[in-house]
């Protein structure tokens, strides 16, 4: 098992940092049959991290029962949980299993534990403990076999100092904790974000594509995205339904978020630009420097089959069939929107741009990886790493 294999198999996107640091918790954590505390804000992914444990366990064969604590009223949330005896009250017409008992053998993701009322917790903890529980209404206790997730996006020891979650159960769940980063702390995967949601919904509803400016994507990653990775799948969907199949441009996106020409929310208190790590600056910087090279490499195509003017594109030198000079009056501009064709938009990925640019430079440069680093803009560090991960080392060991 790898990180690259849970990944695929759970749908978590991302290369972030923070996202890296789940994923290599997830391996350690899965095979070991413990209760996990998921920690994070609302909107941060908790779900996909606990169905990730839960397809990475010994228990994979099993059930995930998801259970969310607080959409259950506190009136019948143990007989939701521990199920119920017939009579136990006047609507229990007949005996009823609970979700530990469904869950036997398998997984219980208990979402929003902090919610559970205190009464409640007595209970849960007997079942971490021992795997037993009482029916409502039952004499004789019960066994169950199950691995407990929880989740919350409470301050949870906050709540024991307040005396409104139990510490003893508390101390329990946080055998291992995963925290699941805010999108604020990830900005550098917006973009891979951003295609995925659009790509599931269009091909899903059967809808045109075209894609996202550049531009646009930046805008993005200066937003405050309060609702986390949630807010941002349902933006992407609805820019895309009301924008019919348009490219998406920077304008569309500061209108749809309700941002002012400068680039900042107009309520105040919400937004928060967010400074560009270094390992998204540097993917960029090299995406860029591909681009104005697939750039030059189709005006070349265009010069060599057609022998005569060319005016194509805004940006694109024109060339006089006479003179072959260059007119200096168009020139490629770092910001032209057609670095990428549109043919390409959903077929090619951050993965691939970054990969072949990072090969042809150090093909260019003869394998020296110094210049090769220099001229991307990278440390030499994060170009070995980018070597290993790109499986680039065999070819550049084939050429010296």
């Amino acid at each position: 098992m790898s990180i690259e294999r849970i990944q695929k198999k759970s749908g978590i996107i991302g290369r972030s940092d923070s996202i890296q640091q789940v994923l290599e918790m997830i391996l350690q954590v899965s095979p070991v049959d413990i209760s996990v505390l998921i920690t994070g804000e609302s909107g941060t992914g908790k779900e996909m991290i606990a169905k990730a444990l839960h397809q990475n366990s010994k228990r994979s064969h099993e059930s995930l029962v998801t259970v969310n604590c607080g959409a259950i009223p506190e009136g019948i949330i143990e007989s939701e949980l521990f199920g119920h005896k017939k009579g136990a009250y006047t609507d229990a017409r007949d005996d009823r299993k609970g979700y530990f008992e469904t869950a036997n053998k398998g997984t219980i993701f208990l979402d929003e534990i902090g919610e559970t009322p205190l009464k409640t917790q007595v209970k849960l903890l007997r079942v971490l403990e021992s795997g037993e529980f009482m029916p409502v209404g039952a004499s004789k206790s019960k066994k169950t076999d199950v691995r407990v997730i929880a989740a919350t996006n409470k301050d949870l020891a906050s709540l024991v100092s307040k005396e409104k979650f139990r510490q003893d159960l508390y101390y329990r769940l946080k055998t291992v904790t995963i925290d699941s980063p805010p999108l604020r702390n990830r900005v550098e995967d917006i973009g891979l974000l951003v295609e995925r949601f659009a790509l599931e919904f269009t091909r899903s509803n059967d809808m045109l594509y075209r894609g996202f400016m550049p531009e646009s994507i930046r805008t993005m990653k200066n937003f405050s995205w309060n609702g986390n990775v949630r807010e941002l799948k349902n933006f992407v969907e609805s820019i895309i339904v009301l924008e019919k199949g348009e490219r998406i441009t920077v304008d569309m996106v500061e209108k749809q978020l309700g941002m002012n020409k400068t680039g900042v929310h107009d309520n105040t208190a919400l937004p928060v630009v967010v400074p560009q790590p270094a390992e998204s600056a540097e993917r960029e910087l090299i995406l860029r420097q591909l681009f104005l090279l697939r750039q030059d490499v189709e005006f070349l195509k265009q010069v060599a089959s057609e022998g005569s003017s060319i005016s194509s594109h805004v940006g694109v030198p024109v060339i006089s069939k006479n003179s072959g000079e260059v007119n200096p009056s168009l020139h490629i501009e770092e910001d032209v929107e057609n670095f990428i064709k549109n043919s390409a938009i959903g077929d090619i990925t951050m993965e691939d741009l970054e990969r072949e640019v990072i090969e042809r430079t150090l093909k260019y440069f003869n394998n020296n990886r110094r210049a090769s680093a220099k001229s991307l803009n990278m440390s030499e560090r994060t170009l070995y790493r980018k070597i290993d991960q790109y499986g680039l080392e065999r070819k550049i060991k084939l050429n010296e």
